[in-house]
């Protein structure tokens, strides 16, 4: 069991419900925790991380100096508490992925924090000070092609013949869902033995959204080719990238997005709107293909284009996983931080 006093990083996720930046802590906090002394603290934290009880930031000795490393308004406010409040010894770090101007309270937040990391160069961009460019990896051991798609597929329950082509995360308007499902029904007539698969999670008023796509969907009689699939969990993934041809990634606006990474790292290509990271993260050409956010026909073309072209689609799987391994493997992304990290104890 960790001492209270070899703390050296604590890594706050107060959000109750998965997100990216959750799935950030989870992934990442135990690969840091090999070179530092990093715990995580929330309420949906996994076992396998290491972590405290929020209740024992209350009772944790005041020094040594540590880093507090916040990636929402909620936990930076927590941080400042723990210092000015209780008189915590620590330094304040927060993790940008924002792609559009603060409000006033986050702008505040963040010229309180001693150092703060931007996720892409975009995101920098909108920072009124000083930033580190980190961008984010991926487990490259868990996010591994397979020998056999057909057969992964039928472990899988999912079709064994043609083409597949995938859509995963939230489903809502901001995340493109409809602009994935209007171009696959726009394209697969023109691809019989394709199918497409929508998977995530719908919620509140978004229900409704997901419930209209399946109605239009049904009416276009593809309901057997476009397959609406319930979130799976995080340790799940990796398969349904594996068993994947290609994987779009439409959203109209992100913040980062590890999707197409974790895509790419299974040896699939990705088809992506330029928003978010996306612009860095795909070589137009050789891993994927970028187009306009919003844009269904060129989705639809773009995708129709990569089906119709085996040889090009096969050369962008080999290209796909080199170029994750050589730029953004998780090992990579925790060292970066470790380095920032100990650069500021040192101070």
């Amino acid at each position: 069991m960790t001492k209270p006093t070899d703390i050296k990083v604590i890594a706050p996720n107060f959000k109750r419900r998965l997100s990216g930046v959750t799935a950030t802590i989870v992934r990442l906090v135990p690969v840091q925790a090999r070179d530092i002394c990093i715990v995580a603290t929330g309420p949906v934290i996994p076992d396998h991380v290491p972590q405290i009880p929020l209740s024992a930031l209350l009772t944790l000795p005041r020094k040594p100096l540590r880093v507090w490393h916040a990636r929402r308004n909620v936990e930076m406010i927590g941080g400042l508490a723990l210092k000015y409040l209780l008189g915590k010894h620590l330094k304040l770090m927060f993790t940008s992925a924002s792609q559009r101007k603060q409000s006033g309270l986050t702008r505040w937040l963040i010229r309180r924090m001693d150092a703060v990391v931007a996720t892409s160069d975009k995101t920098a961009a909108y920072l009124e000070g000083p930033s580190t460019v980190i961008m984010h990896g991926i487990d490259t051991d868990t996010f591994t092609p397979v020998e056999d798609r057909t057969v992964l597929r039928a472990q899988m329950g999912l079709p064994t013949a043609g083409q597949l082509i995938g859509c995963y995360g939230r489903i809502r308007a901001q995340k493109g869902t409809d602009a994935f499902v209007r171009a696959m029904m726009q394209i697969l007539p023109q691809h019989p033995d394709t199918h497409a698969i929508v998977m995530g999670r719908a919620v509140g008023e978004d229900e409704a959204y997901l419930e209209a796509l399946k109605k239009d969907v049904a009416a276009a009689g593809l309901a057997e080719r476009i397959l609406f699939k319930p979130e799976v969990p995080t340790e799940a993934m990796a398969d349904w990238y594996a068993a994947l041809d290609l994987y779009v990634a439409p959203q109209r606006w992100e913040g980062f997005g590890l999707t197409p990474l974790e895509a790419m790292a299974t040896g699939c290509p990705v088809i992506a709107t330029r928003v978010g990271a996306f612009e860095q993260l795909i070589v137009e050409g050789k891993t994927g293909r970028l187009i306009a956010p919003d844009d269904i026909p060129a989705l639809a073309e773009a995708t129709n284009v990569a089906l119709s072209e085996d040889t090009n689609l096969e050369y962008w799987r080999s290209d796909s996983r080199d170029h994750v391994l050589a730029n953004f493997s998780i090992e990579t992304e925790a060292q970066s931080l470790i380095s920032l990290y100990r650069s500021l104890l040192a101070e």
